[in-house]
Parts: structure tokens; C-alpha cells; sequence
């Protein structure tokens, strides 16, 4: 169970994230999450968004690097040590976390983050048999 994350890539100067904003915003495309990780000339913006495909097309069209990828989201409990919880399940599992990001449910209790993992597989393998609670895209737009 995975869940499709846009990437873009794009320039490091003023107005250049609202445009990739305009662009999925003006066709309906909604945001759930989101993580910016730049560089001094580029960064590498990823969104999980309610309509995968058509952001990916949209922004094709108007002229954006973009891509899609698999990346896993899975239920953390919202208090102390609830992230430290997973990770070190990762850790003694041996999974490499390559990225990461998270958003909190409004009225679950619970946060979500998105993982992004060196080996999927294994890690959509393993994580259930650890009594990590995988997410599915529907939950995320749910919440």
C-alpha cells in the first residue's frame, strides 16, 4: 500500500512555489502535505495531493520538471515518543528512511508521516509485521 507523491523541481528565487501553487490550485487540485528542501540555486518540492495524475499532467503543461513516486504513509500516535516509536523499529529492522515529512490529523490524534524508504518493498513487508499502521491515499484526504 502506497501512496503517489508529486516532485517538482524548481528554481530558488521569489514568486516560483506560488506558481506551482496557481497551477495545481487553479485545477482543482487540493494539498494535504508538502516538504521543500532547497538547495542555493534549486529545491525539490514533494505534495501529496488528492489527484496525483492530473497535478503531474498540469504541471507538464505549463512547463515544470515534475515526477511521480512511491512513498509510504503510515499512522503515528500524536504525543512524546510517538515518532521515536517507529523510527527505532526502523532502525533495529535495518530500513533506511531516505526522507521524511508529517501533518497532524485535525480531530484524530494521531499524526501521518510520509516515508520515503530506500526499499519499499521491504519496508511495505515489514512495517505491518513492527504494528506500524500503514495509511491508505483515501485516510490521508479524509482527515
Amino acid at each position: 500500500m502506497t501512496v503517489q507523491q508529486i516532485s517538482v523541481f524548481i528554481e530558488n528565487k521569489t514568486g516560483r512555489l506560488a506558481e506551482v501553487t496557481r497551477v495545481i490550485g487553479n485545477a482543482g487540485i487540493n494539498i494535504r502535505a508538502l516538504s521543500l528542501a532547497d538547495t542555493s540555486d534549486f529545491g525539490i518540492l514533494r505534495l501529496i495531493v488528492d489527484s496525483p495524475d492530473k497535478a503531474l499532467q498540469v504541471l507538464k503543461e505549463d512547463g515544470f520538471t515534475v515526477s511521480k513516486t512511491e512513498v509510504i504513509a503510515v499512522e503515528v500516535p500524536d504525543r512524546p515518543k510517538g515518532l521515536n516509536g517507529i523510527l527505532e523499529k526502523l532502525d533495529q529492522a535495518g530500513i533506511n528512511v531516505e526522507y521524511m515529512y508529517a501533518f497532524v490529523e485535525p480531530n484524530g490524534g494521531e499524526a501521518i508521516i510520509i516515508f520515503r524508504f530506500d526499499d519499499i518493498q521491504r519496508a511495505l513487508e515489514m512495517l505491518p509485521e513492527m504494528d506500524v499502521k500503514l495509511v491508505k491515499s483515501d485516510k490521508i484526504f479524509s482527515a
